[in-house]
């Protein structure tokens, strides 16, 4: 039977759109299933603050009788500003099948032609804010929280299709095997005593909604020269910090002031994807047990974000939060940590990780192409 693709409509058919992940992948030992409730949220426009920041189409897949693949095609108005007419395509799952794929990716082009795009990039889920890149390399390994993973075929899958490399992401892997580097600590003990003016607190759970606050204004400055980057509004802040808050560990979050004024932040997480990953999905009937008991047992971390102001980005902030998150690894007995994800021109911040052992594991790649 020919291939069917068939728009979707949100918040109704987001159950179905997700299941079809389940199916591609069932026998797949890697992959760390979404909490489906959460997905529906994200993809619900009543309740997901983005659907107002960009125009977006989800479409299906069906070959004989079953749904065999997910995309969805949308348009970030606020990428708009930084490269015109260029849209993004992302939920991009597929059998191993050319035509499924391929029946996919001209709807998402023929809804963003239709738009007034000229190219697109992606994946995207939605933006370089969510879940995003393909990974094109360490298939026998599980994602840590917040990364993506796709089967093995999709890279070659792009390919054939025209699509090509717009930019690679790295994850970097550091190993906890001893005291952090001489090299780094060292560092780190000097840029603290040559500026007495700077400080490095916790983050207070007990203040939150100010600290979120603090930080959103430290991101949007950090990274508003970073390729692909869209500053966060308020209402997406404020959603991305409550998902995240189950998932906070003082331990491993630092806020940098200089004179009582943050100037900096770092935000490392444990790899909820272990206490995740049983849970197949759901809280009932057994997942609340595993979200209840497993976090103790979580032995790997991810260094999430960590960024500076530009007017302070000259100084080796870097350096103390490393051996701080570093020391508190160690204490915590997490066997390392990853690093992720690293633009492949970011030189700064890759040379950093290389000075203290880190090395690249997993490549995530951004592809593109006209329409």
């Amino acid at each position: 039977m020919p291939v069917e693709i068939k728009p979707v409509q949100l918040p109704g058919d987001a159950s179905a759109f997700i299941n079809v992940w389940f199916d591609l992948y069932a026998s797949n030992p890697n992959w760390v299933a979404p909490l489906k409730f959460e997905r529906k949220d994200f993809l619900n426009p009543a309740k997901n603050p983005y659907f107002k920041l960009a125009n977006i189409q989800c479409f299906m897949a069906w070959k004989d009788g079953k749904r065999v693949g997910t995309i969805s095609a949308q348009v970030d108005k606020g990428y708009q500003s930084v490269e015109a007419n260029v849209g993004f395509f992302g939920f991009f799952e597929f059998i191993d099948d050319e035509a499924v794929a391929r029946g996919l990716l001209d709807a998402a082009r023929d809804w963003l032609r239709g738009q007034g795009m000229a190219r697109m990039m992606g994946p995207f889920n939605f933006n370089t804010n969510h879940e995003c890149g393909l990974l094109v390399d360490a298939f026998d390994q599980d994602p840590l929280v917040l990364m993506t993973y796709n089967l093995p075929y999709y890279p070659k899958m792009y390919e054939r299709l025209g699509l090509t490399k717009t930019k690679d992401l790295y994850a970097y892997w550091l190993e906890n095997n001893g005291p952090v580097p001489e090299r780094i600590g060292k560092l780190a003990d000097r840029f603290m005593e040559k500026h007495p003016e700077i400080t490095i607190r916790g983050f207070n759970p007990k203040n939150f909604e100010a600290e979120v606050a603090m930080a959103k204004d430290i991101y949007n400055d950090a990274w508003a020269d970073n390729w692909g980057f869209v500053k966060l509004t308020d209402e997406e802040f404020q959603k991305v910090a409550e998902g995240l808050r189950p998932m906070i560990d003082p331990r491993y979050c630092y806020v940098v002031e200089r004179n009582g004024a943050p100037i900096a932040f770092s935000l490392t997480l444990p790899d909820y994807n272990q206490v995740v990953k049983p849970m197949k999905g759901s809280i009932f009937p057994f997942g609340w047990w595993y979200w209840l008991t497993m976090p103790k047992k979580i032995n790997q971390i991810r260094v999430f974000v960590l960024g500076v102001r530009r007017e302070w980005q000259h100084l080796a902030i870097g350096a103390p939060l490393y051996k701080r998150t570093w020391d508190n690894g160690r204490e915590a007995k997490v066997k390392g940590a990853e690093c992720s994800w690293i633009l492949e021109d970011n030189h700064r911040m890759r040379g950093a990780l290389e000075k203290m052992g880190a090395k690249i594991y997993k490549t995530y790649r951004i592809y593109g192409g006209d329409l």
